[in-house]
């Protein structure tokens, strides 16, 4: 039996879409009572580690999707209790949804790669699909303005962006057949990185770069970032604007070999992205 977390979410759920009408698939979510939650889905709330046993029991194959959004502390400890859970249930692998080997440099890594290290120590069968930055993502961060013009900061900087729904099905492919890549790191990063004024001539924008600095300000004015959003955001420009998400510091092809085709257009992703904006 295979368990899948975080199915509320973004990635989570497509990747429930491709469960549909599995007898061999559970679904999990904090917000199991949520009307936005599969029906039938076990309440699993790694901040209440005393909800995971229960939850966990009959299950072979666990699906970690990363609970981020939070401190490294906070993310740390969920992590922790759900991988406890699962040695104390009996489960035998681990499927776990982490970050890019590029992505060392940003504010969020830690909490990825301590629990890459504890699923090691754990004793459980094992896999890490180290995912790269969503091409949806981007449509956040390099928005263009009202006078169409995309200021993120940038620089000459290129991301190795990737279509969530690429790292859903690779996710699943993975979690349903886990023997085969048991011991395995995969980093699932897009062929083409983009730039800024790749971006720019997607969506018909200019590019004009602006500072870290600028960016800052915009966020903490903006007032919708939590305190440690802000430095997550402005880490993940200047990763991007030094050249450290470019896909050149990872191996290449993982993402088309557990696919078995070409992965989708990140650009055209991120365009998609933008024009359901200004439609919205």
């Amino acid at each position: 039996m295979l368990l899948i977390t975080g199915v509320s979410g973004g990635l989570g759920g497509l990747i429930a879409e491709r469960a549909a009408g599995r007898d061999d698939v559970l679904l999990a979510t904090r917000a199991a009572e949520a009307a936005e939650a599969p029906p039938g889905a076990r309440r699993v709330d790694f901040d209440d580690p005393a909800s995971l046993p229960e939850a966990f029991t009959g299950v072979d194959t666990l699906l970690l999707i990363s609970a981020g959004y939070g401190e490294d502390d906070t993310v740390t400890a969920r992590h922790g209790a759900a991988i406890g859970a699962a040695e104390k249930a009996g489960v035998s692998h681990v499927v776990y949804t982490s970050l890019s080997g590029d992505g060392d440099h940003l504010p969020y890594a830690l909490a990825h790669r301590w629990t890459e290290r504890r699923l090691r120590r754990s004793g459980l069968g094992w896999t890490v699909l180290r995912n790269g930055l969503y091409a949806e993502l981007l449509a956040w961060l390099a928005a263009p303005d009202a006078d169409g013009r995309i200021t993120a900061p940038l620089g000459d900087g290129r991301l190795a962006a990737v279509a969530r729904a690429d790292l859903a099905e690779a996710a699943f492919r993975v979690a349903v057949d886990p023997a085969p890549h048991a011991g395995r790191v995969y980093e699932l990063v897009g062929e083409v990185p983009l730039g800024g004024a790749d971006l720019a001539a997607a969506v018909s924008a200019a590019y004009e770069p602006g500072t870290l600095a600028g960016a800052r300000a915009a966020l903490l004015a903006a007032g919708e970032a939590t305190a440690f959003q802000v430095p997550m955001l402005t880490g993940t420009y200047s990763a991007i604007a030094h050249g450290f998400l470019d896909g050149s510091g990872v191996p290449a092809g993982d993402l088309r070999a557990l696919l078995g085709r070409a992965p989708r257009s990140a650009l055209q992703v991120y365009a998609e992205a933008v024009r359901a904006t200004r439609r919205g």
